[in-house]
């Protein structure tokens, strides 16, 4: 079989490339947008292909003789919705048997509720664009798989976990600059899949018969968002339990009082006026203090990181998703358990020239 990669320089992209050529699963064609983008990939001396993933003509050029397709691009809306058609088309023009669209489990949200799977409709007016992006994408390939000449599998991982993850490189580099912070102690839960084991659902869906079936895929574990991180804390010499408590902000429509006294620029502003003034103002915004002597526009000591609504909605996730329809009619299960997972990631950060700041934490 041989596999074309799209978006083969990202991390999920080059990691699958990496595990069907070295398990010899398939003859593998790494496409990227750019030269720069063969780097990992040219380790392996593959036939490695530039082309636009919007660019429909380069795109079947790069496809011909390919049985699979994987679409593993990430980008912003444009992106995500621009590269589907082209992919689609010239798929079919270079005679593809097959995509594999990676989309993702946020389009049931960043906390899902309980019974949740599969077959539970979409909504694309959710408050987090990506996931309207993603829903509208897996509406458009439905359309494109209508027009018939290509089957198509979908896959819904959710957070991808693993050495050169961004999830764990960025909570890295957060807990080295001092920027590090949890919401309710990182208790909820995180729907993660380890990247090995989202590649093994790749090649499963390549050759499986489920012609335009959706999968969501997940590792075996229910995990926490502490569970997840407090490895690369500890390999770091940080405790998880000493950081900072985030400050969720009110995302509902602001006030512009509440503007104004979220903004440090905005308190330093009002701090330039005369203390009356400064509490006629208060009084007039409603701005309540049971205190004569305390300040409502005194600056904060210390600035206590604060989070994204995705982010908040994320760490407040209370149920796992299940990924039993991919065990069904996939033969899905995770061949790498989240302890192993959590073994390897730390050894890459050591790999990858993450530093302890301190001696290990307890």
């Amino acid at each position: 079989m041989r596999v074309a990669v799209v978006g083969a320089s990202g991390f999920i992209g080059n990691r699958t490339v990496e595990m069907l050529h070295l398990g010899g699963r398939a003859e593998v064609r790494p496409i990227v947008r750019r030269v720069a983008g063969m780097a990992l990939s040219s380790r392996f001396a593959l036939d490695c292909r530039l082309a636009d993933a919007c660019d429909g003509e380069a795109l079947a050029r790069a496809f011909e003789g390919c049985d699979v397709v994987v679409h593993a691009v990430s980008g912003d809306t444009q992106v995500i919705l621009g590269t589907l058609a082209p992919t689609y088309r010239a798929a079919r023009q270079a005679g593809v048997r097959r995509i594999v669209y990676l989309s993702t489990a946020s389009v049931h949200g960043q906390a899902p509720v309980a019974g949740v799977d599969e077959r539970t409709p979409l909504r694309d007016d959710q408050v987090i664009a990506y996931n309207n992006a993603k829903v509208r994408a897996e509406r458009r390939l439905a359309e494109l798989h209508r027009e018939g000449g290509v089957e198509l599998v979908i896959l819904r991982p959710g957070i991808v976990h693993g050495p050169r993850s961004s999830w764990i490189g960025g909570f890295a580099d957060a807990l080295l600059e001092g920027e590090a912070s949890l919401v309710d102690r990182g208790r909820g839960i995180c729907n993660a899949i380890y990247v090995d084991n989202l590649v093994h659902a790749i090649d499963l869906a390549a050759s499986a018969a489920v012609d335009g079936e959706v999968f969501l895929v997940a590792d075996e574990e229910q995990v926490t968002w502490a569970d997840v991180y407090r490895p690369v804390a500890h390999a770091l010499g940080f405790a998880l339990d000493d950081l900072p408590e985030a400050i969720v902000p009110d995302f509902s429509a602001p006030r512009p009082v509440d503007v104004l006294r979220r903004s440090r620029a905005g308190r330093v502003l009002v701090r330039m006026l005369p203390g009356p003034v400064r509490a006629t103002l208060a009084a007039a915004l409603g701005i309540r203090h049971d205190d004569p002597a305390d300040d409502p526009w005194a600056l904060p000591s210390r600035r206590r990181p604060t989070v994204t609504q995705e982010m908040a909605l994320l760490y407040r996730c209370a149920h796992k998703l299940p990924f039993a329809k991919a065990t069904r009619m996939l033969g899905y299960r995770p061949i790498v358990s989240f302890a192993e997972a959590s073994k390897r990631t730390v050894a890459w950060l050591a790999f990858a020239g993450y530093r302890p700041s301190r001696p290990a934490a307890s």
